[in-house]
């Protein structure tokens, strides 16, 4: 079923890698940069795969190798906490609703409304809290982000709530004003789990490929992100990015969103991706 949703996710990306059908290996080298895997990539997977008898088989290796980072491990006890930043319009919130969809399968859920300067952001949460049947601590416009985050840790903890999800406002990598206060919420949650958030996630619009490096690298640096989401991975040619923005950023992708519905969130499989991006060719 996964698979099947996946494959069908990957279409636009698995039109373009449908290429390599019977192509030659000289022809590589366009379907990848087509694909946004850029030119550093690719020219590392073309030197490696021409020295192999199957090519097909060694080009689908190399994209397996290149994406197949581990993936952030939560070790220490609950609540499990996942905080999530993003520039604006990066599917953010709709993503933290799907995270909360997807936890509440585990256990229960409780999701911190830390967006306090978009309007109704609040009011926005709730509603998808509600589809995904989860609880919510609700704020203000104007109110103390991190104070909200650290009720909700505080509520988790005392209720025996097993994971936290807390959605954070949108923000430009440029405005350090709002990336020390996204630092805030980070060190307020370190008073209450002193090893932090256990899904410290990024999430990047999969449409804008390679152009969401320079932020990434900013919320990494500044944030000690240990792992991305690539939202919008439906609805592009480009996600090839997904080779550079791993391996640039040295980060593991640990969900793909692929549409706008709850259930529309897939936890990342390396060999799982490589087998949909393929799927169908020899």
């Amino acid at each position: 079923m996964l698979f099947t949703r996946l494959k069908k996710a990957l279409g636009k990306l698995s039109a373009v890698f449908a290429q390599t059908r019977q192509a030659p290996v000289e022809n590589y080298e366009a379907i990848l940069l087509q694909a946004d895997v850029g030119v550093k990539y690719t020219n590392r997977i073309l030197e490696r795969v021409r020295r192999q008898s199957e090519p097909l088989t060694a080009l689908k290796q190399e994209i397996f190798d290149l994406i197949n980072l581990p993936a952030p491990r939560v070790e220490t006890g609950p609540p499990r906490i996942v905080m999530i930043s993003g520039i604006n319009g990066s599917g953010k919130t709709t993503t933290a609703a799907k995270l909360a969809r997807f936890f509440n399968r585990q256990g229960g859920v409780l999701l911190a409304s830390c967006d306090t300067y978009r309007d109704a952001a609040s009011e926005q949460l709730e509603i998808w809290a509600r589809r995904a049947g989860v609880e919510i601590v609700t704020s203000q416009k104007g109110q103390d982000a991190a104070a909200v985050g650290f009720d909700a840790v505080s509520k988790a903890s005392a209720q025996g709530i097993p994971t936290v999800i807390i959605d954070t406002a949108g923000r430009l990598h440029t405005r350090t004003d709002l990336m020390e206060e996204l630092k805030k919420v980070k060190r307020v949650i370190t008073k209450l789990k002193p090893t932090g958030p256990d899904l410290n996630l990024l999430t990047i619009d999969s449409t804008l490929g390679q152009n969401s490096l320079q932020q990434a690298r900013v919320f990494t640096r500044e944030l000690g992100i240990n792992g991305l989401i690539l939202t919008k991975f439906d609805g592009t040619a480009k996600g090839g990015c997904i080779i550079p923005i791993c391996n640039e950023l040295n980060l593991p992708v640990v969900y793909l969103g692929m549409g706008e519905g709850i259930e529309d969130l897939v936890e990342f499989n390396p060999r799982d991706f490589v087998d949909a991006l393929f799927a169908g060719l020899a």
